[in-house]
């Protein structure tokens, strides 16, 4: 089975996270893959639309194309899957014209409803496709995964008066839903001795309060500069852009072995247990009774990190769903974790998840 991968860039995190990760499962299945950026130029993007017919099935990665190209790769593509991880009908949550925009959201109705397979990386994705016209049976719940043989897990260090580093790892866009949240990191600095945000970005925050170390991201070094941390955090808006997002930053540290602080909102709550395998946090008074706790436990940072490792390992990992990943593709038997818990309800009937108990004591003896 020859696969066509159709994506932003070879570099982009989705292709890397989402396609990339998965080759030696489609490999292993006998397959090959074939990842190509969509080229800019359009004749040539024309040319690589009507190669797609040399293949048995073609990913079309987050691109929502206009009229005419959709309908030429359409066309020409014998079995054609959307995969996406975010909510791209939309805006993003910074855009000052706010989250609609018509020509998006007609291109992704185009695109779901035509496509024989979506892969929607959360539930709220899933549902948003299918209530656009995709097929409920054909649309697939395929989150981002983590390759956790490539993430050493953390040695905590127990050296007393040591300083302590929360971690974030993202990109310019991203970070702005961290430096909104400045009245955070500035009572966090002041409160809690010993405290430091390590930012792992191409740019840069500041704090009147709280100490930020800068570490440049690359591909290469990521996966040590997170480890180097002790607590890793995730701050997102409530906003219909963010309950598309899937919680790479969290797979990251849970994979790494750091127990995980993020606010109760999107995927973040299909991802931490609370007390289990990390914390919510809401208000600044939350979030500094949490990472007060975790700063003075170092017996806690690691048994909670090594919960959150083994949970990712089981439900996010490469190893775990490879086999669902190509079963998606191809049309061979899924296995159980391949599903369409996205097709079982509309995003209207997706009903917000009680409040965590935000209890630190009742949670960390567990």
């Amino acid at each position: 089975m020859r696969t066509l991968a159709l994506v932003e860039g070879y570099d982009h995190v989705c292709c890397r996270y989402r396609i990339r990760a998965f080759e030696p499962a489609i490999r292993a299945s006998g397959g090959s893959l074939v990842i190509e950026p969509l080229d800019k130029n359009v004749w040539k993007r024309i040319a690589q639309f009507h190669a797609a017919a040399n293949f048995d099935q073609v990913i079309l990665q987050r691109k929502l194309l206009d009229r005419f190209q959709f309908g030429l790769l359409r066309n020409r593509a014998r079995r054609l899957i959307f995969d996406f991880d975010d909510a791209v009908l939309y805006r993003d949550s910074y855009d000052p014209r706010g989250f609609h925009n018509e020509r998006r959201s007609d291109r992704f109705r185009r695109t779901v409803s035509q496509a024989d397979v979506v892969l929607a990386g959360n539930d709220f994705l899933a549902s948003l496709a299918i209530d656009h016209g995709a097929d409920p049976s054909h649309t697939k719940y395929m989150p981002t995964c983590i390759n956790i043989g490539g993430y050493d897990p953390k040695i905590v260090d127990d050296r007393p008066d040591r300083p302590i580093e929360l971690v974030w790892v993202g990109s310019s866009s991203t970070l702005q839903g961290i430096e909104r949240a400045a009245e955070i990191w500035n009572r966090l600095g002041r409160e809690i001795p010993r405290l430091r945000l390590r930012v792992i970005a191409d740019r840069f925050p500041r704090f009147d309060s709280l100490e930020v170390l800068k570490i440049r991201w690359t591909e290469a070094t990521e996966q040590v500069e997170i480890r180097a941390g002790d607590i890793g955090v995730s701050l997102i808006p409530d906003d219909l852009w963010s309950r598309g997002k899937c919680g790479l930053k969290l797979l990251q540290y849970m994979a790494s072995g750091l127990p995980a602080v993020a606010n109760p909102v999107g995927v973040h709550r299909e991802m931490i247990a609370h007390g289990e395998t990390g914390f919510f946090a809401s208000t600044p008074d939350e979030w500094v009774d949490v990472i007060r706790v975790l700063t003075n436990d170092h017996e806690l940072r690691k048994k909670i990190g090594e919960r959150a490792r083994d949970f990712v390992a089981r439900s996010y990992s490469v190893e775990s769903r490879g086999a669902d990943f190509v079963a998606a593709i191809t049309r061979k038997n899924a296995t159980d974790r391949i599903d369409s818990r996205g097709a079982a309800r509309s995003s209207r009937s997706i009903r917000s998840r009680e409040n965590p108990d935000r209890s630190i004591a009742s949670n960390t003896s567990r």
